[in-house]
């Protein structure tokens, strides 16, 4: 027995001085502190990762393949409510992924179209369950998409000042084109703009003005505004001018006509209203232009002291004949005329300018 418990005691003391035996030990030790982290860890992730816990999410609705002569014309939810259950690591997870309820529209064609918002329809990933999706459906109505052409029409408020007239109102652009749902345009003829005022207005001046536009309008187009064009001039009344002499030019020659006076028709602005003498130097009346029965075309034209305000309506007559003094031996046709002729109105061919 006691030779036993020596050879024990030797053996032990052999393994105290080995060195081979302290190192087998302590890798032995690392290895065990090893395995108990990762069980560590292993046990914490599938016993506190797996608690079960449920969460409502908001899962974005997806629209694909919708055809491209369709649109989707009424307001419906972008977003649905879901209430998932699962482990709480992958319920965290779940925030970082693109998970959407896509509703395909590929075969879908004009009308109402209800899309049942089932569990299944929510693509989660394993592990997690869908307990409840609201709303349980969602309502879309499909129309045709057109594209329509609509005038802009200018309302006007107040009165232009005193003397003055409103010449014109022009939009810019004078039409609006819109693509929408065909049940929304077909709801309206043109668009008109916000009231303009032109209240003791007395020159021209451009705006910007904006649309008074119906809701639907609205949300196809947004808010627009267009380029207000108001044109303010002197108010006119028509007014006959007598005895206004003709200048007539021929080859670079002052010439008398017959009749040596016309009466011309204009528009002429009120605060120029005198009398017929003093409008008479407001007009320019000459005749150069040669028609083709021989005769003078007579043009009148407003001078630069009427200020671009007056219009020349008519002249009457439109056309004069050359008058042929006496001293003068040769008529149209280069044919002398006889002796001690007096003055008297000739016929003239028809000759180009220049």
């Amino acid at each position: 027995m006691e030779k036993l418990d020596f050879e024990k005691i030797a053996r032990f003391r052999d393994k105290l001085v080995d060195p081979h035996s302290w190192q087998r030990l302590l890798s032995r030790s690392w290895f065990l502190k090893g395995m108990s982290l990762c069980m560590a860890v292993m046990l914490w992730y599938f016993v506190g990762g797996k608690d079960t816990v449920d969460k409502i999410v908001m899962i974005p609705i997806e629209i694909i393949n919708l055809p491209r002569d369709l649109v989707i014309s009424n307001q419906f939810k972008k977003e649905i409510e879901v209430t998932v259950s699962g482990p709480s690591s992958l319920i965290v997870e779940l925030g970082n992924r693109a998970v959407t309820r896509q509703i395909d529209l590929s075969s879908a064609s004009p009308g109402t179209m209800v899309i049942d918002n089932v569990v299944s329809s929510i693509p989660v990933p394993r592990g997690i369950k869908v307990l409840r999706v609201q709303p349980s459906s969602l309502i879309l109505s499909l129309d045709k998409l057109v594209q329509r052409h609509f005038p802009v029409v200018p309302s006007t408020s107040g009165k232009v000042a005193s003397g003055h007239v409103l010449k014109g109102l022009k939009m810019d652009p004078e039409v609006i084109t819109i693509t929408g749902p065909q049940t929304v345009l077909s709801q309206f003829e043109q668009l008109h703009t916000a009231e303009i005022s032109v209240d003791q207005l007395s020159e021209s001046q451009q705006r910007q003005v904006p649309l008074r536009l119906d809701p639907a309008i609205v949300d196809l187009i947004g808010e627009t505004s267009v380029t207000a064009y108001i044109e303010v001039g002197l108010e006119t009344v028509r007014r006959k001018i007598r005895d206004l002499p003709v200048v007539a030019v021929l080859d670079g020659e002052q010439r008398q006509v017959a009749p040596a006076r016309v009466t011309i028709t204009a528009n002429v602005p009120k605060v120029m209203l005198k009398d017929n003498g003093s409008l008479k130097k407001l007009f320019t009346v000459t005749a150069t232009e040669v028609t083709n029965d021989g005769k003078m075309k007579v043009v009148a034209i407003p001078t630069d002291e009427a200020g671009g305000e007056i219009t020349v309506l008519a002249v009457e007559p439109e056309v004069v004949n050359l008058v042929v003094d006496q001293g003068e031996k040769k008529n149209g046709d280069g044919q002398n005329l006889q002796p001690g002729k007096t003055e008297q109105p000739v016929k003239l061919e028809a000759r180009k300018k220049g």
